[in-house]
C-alpha cells in the first residue's frame, strides 16, 4: 500500500526510483519476466537505487539498462516520493517523468527482466494487469 507520508514505523529497507516514459500522451509499460517477482505484470521503467548512487543516477541507469533509452541528454523530472508498505518490507519509491517530443524512442527490452513493451495511455493501463499498487501512483501522477 503507497502512502503520501511515511507512516507510523516505517523503516525502508530498500529505495527505488520510476519514470513515466510518455510520448503524444502515451506511457511506456514493462511486462515483468517470468523469473522476476510479480511476474507477468505490467510496470513502468523502475529499479532499486545502489548503495552509494543518487536517485538522479538510478533513474537513468535503469531506464537505460531496461529500455535502452538514454535519458542523460533529456533529463527526467522529479515529480514525489511516495512510501511503500508491503507485508515484508518498507521502501521509498520515488517517481519522476519525462516526456518526450519528436519520434517516439526505440526500446530495446532486457529480457533477462522483461518479456515485451507497450505503449498506451494512462487510463488505458488501469485496465492491464499492473504490478502492486502500480495503479495508485498512476492516478496519483496523471489525476485520473
Amino acid at each position: 500500500m503507497i502512502h503520501l507520508k511515511p507512516p507510523r514505523g516505517f523503516n525502508p529497507s530498500i529505495e527505488v526510483v520510476s519514470c513515466f516514459v510518455e510520448h503524444k500522451g502515451d506511457i511506456l509499460l514493462l511486462l515483468r519476466q517470468d523469473c522476476k517477482p510479480q511476474p507477468n505484470t505490467w510496470c513502468i521503467p523502475a529499479g532499486k537505487v545502489d548503495s552509494g548512487e543518487s536517485r538522479d543516477n538510478a533513474i537513468i541507469r535503469e531506464v537505460r539498462e531496461e529500455t535502452r533509452i538514454n535519458l542523460e541528454a533529456k533529463f527526467p523530472d522529479f515529480f514525489r516520493n511516495v512510501y511503500v508498505r508491503y507485508p515484508e518490507f518498507d521502501f521509498v519509491y520515488s517517481i519522476y517523468h519525462l516526456r518526450i517530443s519528436g519520434e517516439r524512442p526505440e526500446v530495446i527490452i532486457n529480457p533477462l527482466e522483461h518479456k515485451r513493451y507497450k505503449w498506451v495511455t494512462p487510463r488505458d493501463s488501469l485496465r492491464m494487469n499492473l504490478i502492486p499498487d502500480e495503479d495508485e501512483c498512476i492516478k496519483l501522477f496523471y489525476g485520473i
